[in-house]
């Protein structure tokens, strides 16, 4: 029998929830693994504050974070992550009120992977579908993941040559990417204008996990030709907004 077992108690949950496909409630966890309420809270908030578990309060329940993407795949990260994020996505479309598409991105090296995907009616088809990857220093999304980066792993992942471009637009290099990420930090989210299509623009604002990691990034998408620079403003807070809520929700704290 082990000496330690709140630890034992603590890898019990992790494997119950990595059985379930979504958030479980904790009275559920209680009863299924024979223990206390008070101890199973107790756990579930040290769980929370290492970054192993966050909580669903649309499902009230609990899931497993991004976190364990570091230690078992990448792809079940994003799955967490793309449940977690999808009532956050939800919400950013609904309160828009406008045709717009809410995306969830993830950073694999140099280039961006959506996750999650929610789109308003009549909001345009565009290339962000789930599984879908683009550059990441052409998209709002990479970029705003980009900015929560060290000079030193931009170097890593961005090669001295030139960039590549799918437009006319965009940085043609590492020294214009920098300059541009630099731009984004001061205002607090990322945009994209014709960089991918130059039909559509978008803005982004990065998810940040326990260790100011960018975890994720949420993203708008829309017809260049609907907003004016007060809507860009507007969407700019929206999916800075969502994306700290989302970031506490990574956390494990309110």
């Amino acid at each position: 029998m082990s000496e330690v077992p709140a630890a034992r108690s603590a890898l019990r949950i992790i494997r119950y929830l990595a059985g379930h496909s979504g958030p479980v409630r904790a009275a559920t966890m209680s009863r299924d693994l024979g223990l206390p309420r008070s101890s199973l809270y107790h756990l579930l908030r040290v769980l929370q504050d290492e970054g192993f578990v966050v909580h669903s309060p649309e499902h009230q329940g609990y899931a497993l974070a991004s976190l364990l993407g570091e230690i078992g795949s990448s792809v079940l990260a994003s799955n967490a992550l793309a449940r977690l994020g999808a009532p956050v996505l939800e919400r950013l479309v609904s309160e828009t009120k406008l045709p717009v598409v809410a995306h969830l991105g993830v950073l694999q090296h140099a280039d961006v992977v959506y996750a999650s995907k929610v789109a308003a009616a009549r909001a345009p088809a565009v290339v962000t579908s789930i599984g879908v990857r683009l550059p990441a220093h052409l998209t709002a999304t990479g970029r705003a993941m980009l900015t929560a980066l060290s000079n030193a792993q931009l170097d890593a992942i961005f090669p001295a040559g030139p960039l590549t471009l799918r437009t006319s637009r965009g940085p043609a290099s590492l020294t214009e990417l920098r300059e541009l990420l630099e731009a984004t930090r001061e205002r607090g989210w990322a945009t994209e204008d014709g960089d991918i299509d130059p039909a559509y623009a978008s803005v982004a604002a990065a998810v940040l996990d326990h260790n100011d990691y960018p975890a994720a990034a949420v993203g708008l998408t829309f017809r260049r030709t609907l907003v004016d620079d007060a809507q860009w403003a507007r969407f700019g807070r929206a999916v800075a907004a969502a994306a700290t809520t989302l970031s506490r929700r990574i956390r494990g704290r309110p």
